[in-house]
């Protein structure tokens, strides 16, 4: 009950080939600030603590009902409620990403350092591909940008392994890609052919066990880029979203955990710790995809 989802737009225009989603849901549909704010306030009076901004395309909100880009407007407008202790941001897309976003998340206490940006793939034959609107050049160019403006934030990414053409060198730029940019969490999917997207005039022409063997390699070393950013949290305090008491321990987030597809903070505590509340807790351990703490 501590945390929701608030869809703020249903849709996309964009033109990815291996997106199914505009064939499903149409183009993009934005709802009015007025009534996500509404909908937030009614939500943190139920007790919702931390509400999770999605779309299908995030950074497009705005722009069919006020003509504009105003994400930085509906970020303000919900960091005004009270009682609302974290935002977290979900699908940005990266091409004319809108820079206000992070000098939002920077000037607001409750919008959490967390950015959730798929990127897709590195290699810019792949980029071109899929039609993603952007190059491997302009990514590490607005990356580096992201983090200049705040350097503690949180970047998630998510990658498809075994779309059509894919080579072996393509792969390979993605992991240096990786290795260059150290994404604090990633998700791979592995492509699937799906009817009346742009892609599915490609053949189809790597074997699932293949497209299967190369997302285990990159999410092997992003294991390895997790585990070392997870060590340089050991000994640090942290505020600490309590979700659920599992197996006599606690399990918590950060601001730089979504809800689960990141990290987890395992708690042993002997006094008891509400559910949906913060803590503030001390790292003890680091394993490759989670912390352990104590209470503070």
């Amino acid at each position: 009950r501590h945390y929701a989802y608030l869809k703020i737009s249903e849709g996309c225009n964009r033109t990815c080939s291996f997106c199914a989603i505009p064939l499903m849901r149409g183009g993009h549909v934005s709802k009015s600030i007025e009534s996500l704010v509404d909908e937030a306030k009614r939500l943190v009076q139920m007790g919702v603590k931390e509400i999770m901004l999605i779309a299908q395309e995030l950074t497009y909100y705005g722009l069919d009902i006020y003509k504009k880009r105003e994400l930085p407007k509906l970020l303000h407008a919900l960091a005004d409620i009270e009682g609302l202790e974290w935002i977290r941001l979900h699908y940005a897309y990266p091409s004319k990403f809108p820079l206000e976003i992070i000098d939002v998340m920077k000037e607001r206490d409750n919008i959490c350092n967390y950015l959730d940006m798929p990127l897709q793939h590195a290699s810019n034959a792949m980029l071109h591909a899929m039609k993603r609107q952007i190059t491997r050049e302009e990514m590490e160019e607005l990356i580096t940008e992201i983090r200049s403006r705040i350097p503690q934030i949180c970047l998630r990414t998510t990658l498809i392994a075994g779309f059509p053409g894919e080579t072996r060198n393509d792969v390979e730029e993605l992991k240096n890609f990786l290795t260059r940019m150290r994404f604090d969490r990633v998700g791979i999917f592995t492509y699937s052919h799906e009817e009346d997207t742009g892609a599915y005039t490609l053949k189809d022409n790597i074997p699932q066990a293949e497209k299967e063997e190369r997302a285990q390699e990159i999410m092997e070393l992003q294991q390895e880029i997790s585990l070392e950013k997870n060590l340089e949290k050991v000994g640090k305090v942290l505020k600490v979203l309590i979700d659920k008491k599992e197996a006599g321990r606690y399990i918590g987030r950060t601001e730089f955990d979504s809800v689960e597809v990141d990290n987890e903070v395992i708690i042993n505590s002997p006094k008891k710790l509400p559910i949906g509340e913060f803590v503030n807790v001390k790292i003890t351990r680091a394993f490759d995809f989670d912390l352990e703490a104590e209470v503070v």
